[in-house]
């Protein structure tokens, strides 16, 4: 349950401005490249570069209403772009993106893609950090703060049935991060999936333990080292 040891997490490497100055490492087969960007380390870096967003990103970091929420969109979205660019190749603003069909209703808000190339990638942001995963196969990221006691009670009944249970089972100062550690695996999963939300959440059983997530059938799921105040997980596609 909740007490047993934790199994090690995986351990993000920094985004820092120098890290699309030559192409970096591509991911290996089967394993992703997971990036941590801190946006008050980057805000400033990375605004020479905000042409490099499409009028579609630059509308939607404009609609924001809180100025961090728009910090920390154009940290992670040319973050993004520029590390794309360096693995593909091209200028960052010639990356072109698109969204695959949704596998629950086929709308056009499925995973996001770069079309006609073998490499994936997943974003997540949360306050003041910023979480960008890359592999040769389908990827989701999530990165979170913990929650408040009030958040965990009203949305513990949204889990899995033995999720909820297990939160139930462990001492309540210890739930905040037991419940960030399902959201996480599970959004992670729901990303890869490229169904989002969309997909009930009381479907998949990944689990609170601090030993890891469950196994899901044809996806690793790992947890990410992002510090005690957050939690974070990727979950990558199995060839």
């Amino acid at each position: 349950m909740c007490l047993l040891p934790a199994r090690p997490a995986l351990r993000p490497e920094r985004l820092t401005s120098a890290a699309w100055a030559r192409p970096p490492e591509p991911p290996r087969p089967g394993r992703p490249r997971v990036w941590l960007a801190r946006v008050e380390d980057l805000r400033g870096a990375l605004a020479p570069f905000a042409g490099t967003l499409d009028s579609g990103e630059r509308a939607r970091a404009a609609a924001l209403r809180r100025a961090a929420d728009r910090d920390g969109y154009r940290v992670a979205h040319v973050g993004l772009r520029l590390l794309l660019g360096a693995y593909l190749g091209v200028e960052p603003s010639d990356v072109t993106f698109v969204r695959r069909p949704c596998p629950v209703c086929r709308g056009p808000h499925g995973r996001p893609d770069v079309p006609g190339v073998p490499l994936c990638f997943s974003v997540s942001r949360t306050d003041g950090l910023c979480l960008l995963a890359f592999a040769d196969t389908p990827v989701g990221a999530d990165i979170e703060r913990l929650p408040g006691s009030d958040v965990v009670a009203a949305l513990t009944d949204t889990l899995h049935p033995r999720e909820a249970a297990e939160l139930a089972a462990c001492p309540p100062q210890g739930r905040p991060a037991a419940f960030a550690r399902v959201w996480t695996r599970k959004e992670a999963y729901l990303k890869g999936l490229g169904t989002g939300l969309g997909r009930d959440l009381r479907s998949d059983h990944l689990g609170a333990s601090a030993r890891g997530p469950r196994r899901m059938p044809g996806w690793t799921v790992d947890d990410v080292a992002v510090g005690r105040d957050h939690s974070a997980a990727v979950a990558v596609a199995e060839r």
